[in-house]
């Protein structure tokens, strides 16, 4: 495979090691390899990538020299919440449900009411949980409390229960099944 000269082998080692994001240090470790004589088969059995990968990271360098195999921005859809409005979620979401939420315990089904009413941001169920997981809550919450329970009640409660259930007064029979009638034993000549 063919590299052109517009760096020599040190100068790629020192810019490959000065990456920071992975894929942009695997394409010029691609090249650097490239450069010293191992084929694309080769450059992608020990990078752990793609023949078709390491070949068109080579042409890349060979049209445009290092800057060709820098990161190239990768814009996506924008999201639907914008991200300056995140932080203002998180602090709605960290603060007590309001009464006007109608629970004491925020579900995702509240949630998207909230992102819909107060920020004019429309979720599915799902886009919701996924928003929620970006911004680093978890599904697993603790059981609400309501605000009027009375924790001395729910204790006199709990020692006024019986500790155990008590045995059954029926006993099984000393033989067979104790459910159903009883079945004759199977007959010698049936079996034919």
């Amino acid at each position: 495979m063919h590299v052109n000269d517009h760096h020599g082998l040190e100068d790629l080692e020192r810019l490959a090691g000065q990456q920071k994001a992975k894929r942009a240090w695997l394409r010029y470790r691609a090249v650097l390899l490239a450069k010293r004589g191992h084929t694309a088969d080769q450059v992608a059995a020990a990078l752990g990538c793609g023949r078709r990968s390491v070949q068109t990271w080579v042409a890349r360098y060979n049209a445009g020299g290092a800057a060709a195999l820098a990161e190239r921005p990768r814009p996506g859809r924008p999201t639907t919440l914008p991200r300056d409005q995140e932080d203002r979620l998180r602090a709605r979401l960290d603060a007590a449900p309001r009464p006007e939420d109608g629970t004491c315990a925020l579900h995702g089904p509240d949630v998207r009411r909230i992102l819909e009413r107060e920020f004019g941001a429309a979720y599915t169920l799902q886009g919701v949980y996924d928003l929620l997981h970006r911004l680093g809550y978890s599904g697993l919450v603790p059981r609400p409390r309501h605000e009027a329970a009375d924790p001395a009640a729910q204790e006199a409660f709990k020692k006024g229960l019986p500790s155990g259930s008590r045995p059954s007064r029926r006993r099984a029979r000393a033989g067979g099944s104790g459910s159903g009638s009883r079945t004759r034993p199977a007959s010698a000549s049936r079996g034919r």
